[in-house]
C-alpha cells in the first residue's frame, strides 16, 4: 500500500511540474510551486527525486524517452548507418512539432539543455555516453563534441520557438546534421 501511495504521489508531482514548467520557465517554477501544485509536503520532491533538476529530467524522460528509445535501439543494434541514426533522432521531433502539447515538451528540453541546466539522466539515449559508440571511426572527445553539436542544432531548431519547420528545413538540417557527424577527424588542433 505504502509503495501504491508513493507511486501515486510520484505521478502527482510529475503532473504538476510538467503543467508549471509548460507555461512558465524553468528558473521561475520553485520545488515549492511544485509541491503546492501536487497537494504534496513540501519534502515530496526532494523525497522522490532528490532535487528539482531530477524530477525535471525524470519528466522529459517519461514524456519524452518512449518516442526515441525503440527506434534508436533498433538502429544501434543493426549497427545503422550516421542517417539512420540521425533519422531515428530527427523524426520525433518532427511528430512533437506537430502538436501543441509536443512543442511545449519540446520549449521545455530547449529550455534545459541550452540553458545547460545539470540534468541527471537515468534512460540510455538521454546520456551522451551512449552516442560516442555510434562514431566508431572518431576519438571519443571528438565524437562527444560533434554529438553535443547535433543536439544543440537539433534542439534550437525544434524547441526554441513556435515555429515550424518545412519539410525542406528538415531535409536541410538532416544533411546538416549528418555531414557534421560523418566529416572525417582533422589533426590535431
Amino acid at each position: 500500500m505504502a509503495q501504491k501511495v508513493s507511486a501515486v504521489t510520484r505521478e502527482r508531482l510529475l503532473a504538476a511540474a510538467e503543467r508549471l514548467l509548460l507555461t512558465d520557465r524553468y528558473e521561475d517554477v520553485s520545488v515549492r510551486a511544485i509541491c503546492a501544485e501536487a497537494g504534496a509536503n513540501p519534502a515530496a520532491v526532494h523525497y522522490h527525486f532528490g532535487s528539482k533538476e531530477a524530477l525535471v529530467a525524470a519528466l522529459l524522460e517519461d514524456r519524452l524517452g518512449p518516442l526515441w528509445a525503440d527506434r534508436l535501439a533498433a538502429v544501434s543494434a543493426e549497427r545503422g548507418s550516421v542517417t539512420e541514426i540521425v533519422d531515428a533522432v530527427i523524426e520525433p521531433f518532427v511528430e512533437l512539432s506537430a502538436d501543441p502539447a509536443g512543442r511545449l515538451h519540446l520549449r521545455l528540453l530547449a529550455q534545459l539543455v541550452l540553458g545547460r541546466h545539470p540534468l541527471l539522466w537515468q534512460q540510455r539515449w538521454f546520456r551522451m555516453d551512449s552516442w560516442v559508440g555510434l562514431l566508431p571511426e572518431l576519438a571519443e572527445p571528438e565524437s562527444r563534441r560533434r554529438w553535443s553539436f547535433a543536439f544543440d542544432l537539433v534542439i534550437v531548431a525544434f524547441g526554441a520557438g513556435d515555429r515550424d519547420l518545412s519539410e525542406q528545413a528538415v531535409d536541410t538540417l538532416r544533411d546538416f546534421v549528418v555531414a557534421g557527424l560523418s566529416a572525417p577527424q582533422g589533426g590535431a588542433r
